[in-house]
Order: C-alpha cells, then structure tokens, then sequence
C-alpha cells in the first residue's frame, strides 16, 4: 500500500484530501504543520508528501528546504497545494525540486487525486 503524508493546517481541506486518499486506498498520515510534517516524513519516509505552503510553526517551504537535507528526504516526492495564485511561492518551491504544485482554489478533488496518481506514477 502506497503511503501518502498530507501536511495541512486546514481542517476541512485536510479532512476531505484525507478521505478521498483513504477512499484509492492509500495509507494517510497527516500533519497539521510543517514541523509536525517534518517529523512524519523522516520517520514514516512516505511515497508522496502533499505539503501546504502557508501553515502555522513551520511553512512547507521552510519545511522543504529542511527535508531536502535529509539523505532520504533529498528524494522526496513533494507535491505543493497552495490557496493562493503565488507564482513566487510556485518558483521558489519547483526550485527545490518539487514534483508538482496545486492551487487549491483552482482544482477539483479528483483533480488531485490525478496528481497523486501521476506524482506517484513518475516518482
């Protein structure tokens, strides 16, 4: 079984990504803020990592940047979501080697669900 950690301050959102993950049966591990995510990721080392941009305590670009020193997290596969239309916060994040990005806003769960799959597939 595939194993996704999704990294969201968001309740609803976090809830409802989770639950459609669980529904393609996938293992779901969740964070509610980049620390928290940070942690998970090194110790469960899942397949993909949705991460947030803005979150409490550690943003997931602050949390990135630290993944990335990881021996393992250096390979990670990232997928960014994002409520906002930053394209500086995108550039700065594909900078670090991200797989893909999502504006939250801009995209359908099954949306999502196909960048997880596509993210996944090439990883």
């Amino acid at each position: 079984m595939r194993k996704i950690l999704l990294v969201e301050d968001e309740v609803d959102i976090r809830e409802a990504l989770a639950e459609a993950l669980a529904d393609e049966k996938y293992e779901v591990i969740t964070a509610t803020n980049g620390q928290e995510g940070l942690d998970a990721a090194l110790q469960h080392h899942p397949d993909l990592i949705l991460l947030d941009i803005r979150m409490p305590i550690m943003t997931g670009p602050e949390m990135l940047e630290r993944l990335r020193l990881d021996d393992w997290g250096k390979n990670a596969t990232v997928v960014m979501l994002t409520a906002m239309d930053d394209t500086e916060s995108i550039a700065n994040t594909h900078a670090s080697g991200i797989s893909d990005y999502v504006i939250k806003a801009h995209h359908s769960l099954d949306e999502i669900m196909r960048k997880v799959r596509e993210s996944l597939y090439t990883a």
